[in-house]
């Protein structure tokens, strides 16, 4: 999921679940409803999400630096027969200084 560092006490990982099979949708999975319509032009109506937030994350090793930190998202979701995931990233994407990282061949994404 990531290459974090969260042993210096900066930033912090939380999630939240939403199970919605026949409750009401919350505005958060009603947003994450149309974008799968609108970005893979299918229908799609979720029966279970799930939010994981990793914020102001510095990178892995946190004693280089402390200061450059990223906030982002994974949401997974499933009508339990197709699921996907969205990955969001603040405003202005990624920015660890990767010249200073562990590995330097960074990817943003999954394959």
């Amino acid at each position: 999921w990531d290459n974090a560092d969260f042993s210096r006490g900066v930033g912090t990982t939380f999630y939240q679940e939403f199970s919605t099979l026949n409750t009401a949708k919350p505005p958060f999975v009603r947003d994450v409803e149309a974008k799968i319509r609108r970005y893979l032009r299918s229908s799609y109506s979720a029966a279970w999400t799930l939010k994981i937030t990793w914020e102001k994350a510095p990178a892995y090793s946190a004693w280089t630096d402390t200061q450059r930190t990223i906030t982002y998202q994974a949401i997974l979701t499933t009508d339990g027969f197709r699921s996907y995931v969205l990955m969001l990233y603040q405003e202005g994407g990624m920015r660890w200084d990767y010249t200073r990282l562990a590995a330097t061949n960074v990817l943003i994404g999954y394959t």
